[in-house]
């Protein structure tokens, strides 16, 4: 347990995550951010049915492309992807030096399962 709190309190004070939980918090308060996810959203979910039966029509999918553009290259988002990309990157290399010092994949070990 102290292995593991050590670990936690390490990578919570690294650049990388500190950047995550910035821009985290920024994109939480970027209304125009907020609004133009839910416009994107709204529509997926009102074309649901449609998507699930590949039968979006080209004007509806020209939408939702539109509309998810408008969110992704938003800079609060964009900044955000930026540092969950960081982060992750970070984690793949710590559980790979994890891996190889207990020889065993650690994430494989770690993740969900059927059973809990």
């Amino acid at each position: 347990a102290y292995s593991a709190r050590f670990f936690a309190t390490a990578l919570i004070d690294t650049p990388q995550y500190k950047a995550f939980e910035k821009a985290s918090a920024a994109l939480q308060q970027d209304t125009a951010a907020q609004q133009a996810m839910d416009a994107y959203q709204c529509k997926v979910d009102s074309l649901r049915p449609m998507i699930m039966l590949n039968a979006v029509e080209i004007a509806q999918q020209d939408e939702l492309d539109r509309l998810h553009r408008e969110f992704a290259f938003l800079p609060s988002v964009t900044v955000y992807r930026e540092a969950q990309e960081a982060l992750q990157a970070l984690c793949r290399l710590t559980s790979g030096m994890i891996s190889e010092h207990i020889g065993l994949d650690f994430a494989a070990a770690c993740g969900a399962s059927c059973c809990g």
